[in-house]
Order: C-alpha cells, then sequence, then structure tokens
C-alpha cells in the first residue's frame, strides 16, 4: 500500500512540474498536496500540528520529493527548515500561527535588517533575498541586527553587534519580484522587504538559544542540519537526471553516427557517475546516522562526528553536480531544449548548487 500512495503523489507531481515553472510557483495541485501531507511543517513540533516525523526520516522524504521535482523538494526544504523555528518561539505566538491549517514560513538567512528597541518591542526596517516558497508563506522570519534608539549598536556578550531573528506576518511585509534565475523557478523565492514596521517583543526570538517547544531529536545542529537537507535535494535532483540521461542518449538523432567504442564509453562513464554518487549516498546516510544515534542515545554528538556529516555532505553535493556535469554532453539538444524535463532538471541541480553552504567541497 505504501508504494502505491508514493507512487500516486510522484505520478501527480510529475503531470504539474513542468506545468508550476511555467508559473513561477508550485501548483495549485502541488500545492494542496503538500497542504494534504503537512510537509510544510515537517519540523514543527506535534503540540503545534507538525507532521511528528524525524529528521532520519526527513531527510530521506525530502531526497524523495527533490527527485520527483527540484522545485517542490527545494520549497518544502527551505520552508520546512524555517519552520524549525517553532519550537524557539514564545509557545502563544506559536499557538497562534499555527491555528492557520496552511501555515507555512518563509525566510532568509541572511542579516538583511535593522531592530530598534522601543518601549513594546521592535521597530524592524530591511531587505531579505531569497525567501523560497514566499508566495504561499503566512509568516515570514528575518534576522536582524539591534540598535538602541539613539541608532547605537546593542552588543553581545563578546562586543558584536547583537542579531536577532523575527517573526513577520503575511500582511506585514512587502514581496518583490525578483526570482529570475533559470533554475528552481517554481519556488518563487523573491525578495521581501519592511520599513518601519513595529512589532512586540514575542516575535523575536533565538534559534540555538532556549528551546521553548520541542519533540526528540530537536535539538540536532542548525549547521549540520541545514547541510543534509541541502545535500539530500542535490541528490534526488541528480538522480532524476542521471535516470534521464540513459533514455536521451539513446534517442539521440546521432546516434547512428556512434561507433561501438563511443557507445561502450558514454556506457562506462555513465557507471562511473552512479557508483561515484551511490557510494556517497550511503556514505552519507551512514555518518548522518551515527550522528543521530548519538544524539538519541547520549543527548550529544562528538564534534569528529559532526566534523564527518559536513564533510559528506558537501562531497556528495559535489559529486551529484559533476555527475550532471560528466553526463549532459552525451544527451543531445533535447537536454538543451529549455521546456524538455532533463533540461529543468539540470537547471534546478546547477541552481541549488550555489547555496553558499555547498560552495566548497572541503
Amino acid at each position: 500500500m505504501q508504494n502505491t500512495l508514493i507512487q500516486t503523489w510522484q505520478e501527480k507531481v510529475s503531470k504539474f512540474a513542468a506545468q508550476s515553472e511555467e508559473m513561477g510557483e508550485l501548483h495549485p495541485e502541488i500545492l494542496e498536496l503538500a497542504y494534504q501531507e503537512n510537509w510544510f511543517k515537517l519540523f514543527v513540533p506535534e503540540i503545534y500540528g507538525g507532521a511528528g516525523k524525524k529528521l532520519p526520516e526527513i531527510l530521506r522524504l525530502e531526497e524523495e520529493l527533490a527527485e520527483a521535482d527540484g522545485s517542490l523538494g527545494w520549497t518544502v526544504t527551505l520552508c520546512a527548515g524555517a519552520g524549525w523555528f517553532a519550537g524557539f518561539l514564545n509557545p502563544e505566538l506559536a499557538e497562534e500561527i499555527f491555528e492557520d491549517e496552511k501555515a507555512c514560513f518563509a525566510g532568509s538567512g541572511a542579516v538583511g535588517g535593522v531592530a530598534i528597541e522601543t518601549e513594546n518591542g521592535y521597530l524592524i526596517t530591511g531587505h531579505w533575498k531569497y525567501a523560497s516558497g514566499a508566495l504561499h508563506a503566512t509568516i515570514f522570519t528575518a534576522n536582524c541586527i539591534l540598535k538602541n534608539g539613539d541608532g547605537t549598536d546593542i552588543l553581545d556578550e563578546e562586543g558584536n553587534p547583537e542579531i536577532m531573528s523575527f517573526i513577520l506576518k503575511r500582511d506585514e511585509v512587502t514581496i518583490l519580484s525578483g526570482w529570475s534565475y533559470f533554475g528552481l523557478i517554481a519556488t518563487g523565492s523573491h525578495a521581501f522587504e519592511v520599513d518601519n514596521l513595529q512589532v512586540p517583543k514575542n516575535r523575536a526570538f533565538k534559534i540555538n538559544n532556549d528551546i521553548a517547544v520541542a519533540d526528540e531529536g530537536f535539538d540536532y545542529p542548525f549547521l549540520q542540519l541545514a547541510e543534509t537537507t541541502l545535500a539530500v535535494n542535490s541528490l534526488g535532483m541528480a538522480q532524476h537526471f542521471i535516470r534521464l540521461v540513459e533514455d536521451s542518449f539513446y534517442a539521440r538523432t546521432g546516434l547512428r553516427r556512434y561507433n561501438d567504442n563511443q557507445i561502450a564509453f558514454f556506457k562506462s562513464e555513465l557507471g562511473k557517475c552512479k557508483t561515484e554518487v551511490s557510494s556517497l549516498k550511503e556514505a552519507f546516510y551512514k555518518n548522518f546516522d551515527q550522528s543521530w544515534d548519538q544524539l538519541i542515545q547520549k543527548s550529544s554528538i562528538a564534534d569528529e562526528q559532526l566534523d564527518a556529516v559536513s564533510k559528506v555532505s558537501r562531497k556528495l553535493a559535489h559529486a551529484c553536480r559533476r555527475a550532471a556535469d560528466t553526463l549532459f554532453p552525451y544527451c543531445g539538444l533535447e537536454a538543451a531544449r529549455k521546456e524538455s524535463e532533463i533540461n529543468r532538471v539540470w537547471r534546478d541541480l546547477h541552481t541549488a548548487s550555489q547555496h553558499a553552504l555547498l560552495t566548497f567541497e572541503s
């Protein structure tokens, strides 16, 4: 039964993925599926209506989502990842937010704003880029530098400008259409801004500080949480691309010009790429699962284990991009046609590879 259900959602996603790209946002059918499956609340504590899944299951699901459609996988990953902040929020605020069954977080990890402390809260002005899912998000998270009323910086214990995260509501932000990149088009990762927005004190929060509400494993370190979730997106897209490559090669109009040695060379290159991605996938999940087991059993993860998770996440992401680059020339002009599925997958993978956490392999 489970396989039937998985195939059903994959078929629906495949049916509407190209239309999502044309629209520049997830198709309503795909969006409705995401709400039904609670995908945007994968990390939200169960007390607030979260999906009740743990990180090992979430990573494997995000891989499947990205393999079905890069924009879907990326949007769910980034929106659900922002929803993880729910565990650090004022409980009354969180309950208010999640009264909406379609509550969905979007935001930016960049420090794009300034928050001036006032008697009743904070006065916020700022501009933030790349908020995946902005067009259907109900909540935006924004990082700001804190300042006193006289404009001076509020300093942390180490003497550096204090950074705080804030919850902004949909009707408080202005979305700026500007996601004009060649891949992940349906993520609708537009910018947003606010100008002199007054928010109450309970809208401020800090991640990895005091956890207000949490499920088991909620305290998995944020850096490795981000690295692993991004890596499985590259993995899913690469697996999709590799599946399409073989069909594209043998469908080339110029195939008859190739001799047996040339065809054998392609098969060898394809096999090498499959092997590298597959072996790094195995190493990735092995290292991650070990880190998860340490957290659950010992309530902490050894630094060397976290370092291993970070390294294998980046190695996997880079291997996925290399595989796509190695195999792309063998796919013919169909792979260069922007309306084709294989071209969309290639563009999505390369756009995802530009995330700052994935830039360097070591």
